[in-house]
């Protein structure tokens, strides 16, 4: 199935979805499907883990319709599925307060399992902004990585691109939770 076919977005709303895309080893599974489908043997090779625990995973995912079967083909007698992400974007629900934020964890852990040597842009700032300002911020962010997601291209090496903008607990509210 071309990603032309694939619905814009798959909205994460229940537990069964959020448990399955929780686990970092599903991510990276989720991860190489991003751009293109591929059978259990590629999963296996390209996360770095046995045949039977790539299928085990993607049996989760599928089950969760977080991933499908987009092709099969006839290989010496035995059906080779080829899987895909069941849409281009996973959109997870919002944690709430104090609840973890699985991407955020995800993001971090895909950057530290990074190659070291490799071009990195990492930085954080603080800023004071007005809501107007706040809104209109995240608004272009969302703006440039929807621009850049439009031009990527399958057969370029992957990068990541998250970003995060909110409001921090006051020290007030922290000190108060701690008590």
């Amino acid at each position: 199935m071309p990603s032309d076919d694939l619905p814009e977005t798959f909205h994460v709303t229940t537990d069964d979805q959020l448990r399955a895309v929780s686990n970092l080893t599903r991510h990276r599974i989720m991860a190489v499907l991003r751009f293109e489908p591929a059978t259990i043997t590629q999963i296996a090779e390209r996360v770095g883990l046995a045949k039977g625990s790539s299928s085990y995973h993607v049996r989760l995912l599928e089950r969760a319709g977080l991933v499908k079967v987009v092709r099969t083909r006839k290989v010496r007698g035995v059906t080779e599925r080829y899987y895909a992400l069941a849409a281009r974007a996973i959109v997870l629900p919002d944690p709430g307060e104090g609840g973890p934020d699985v991407l955020m964890r995800h993001a971090v852990a895909d950057l530290e399992a990074a190659p070291v040597d490799g071009e990195r842009h990492v930085r954080m700032a603080h800023l004071r902004l007005t809501d107007e300002q706040f809104a209109e911020l995240g608004a272009r962010l969302q703006a440039l990585a929807d621009e850049y997601r439009e031009q990527s291209d399958p057969s370029l090496p992957d990068a990541s691109l998250v970003f995060a903008l909110f409001h921090p607990s006051s020290r007030k509210q922290a000190e108060g939770d701690a008590k």
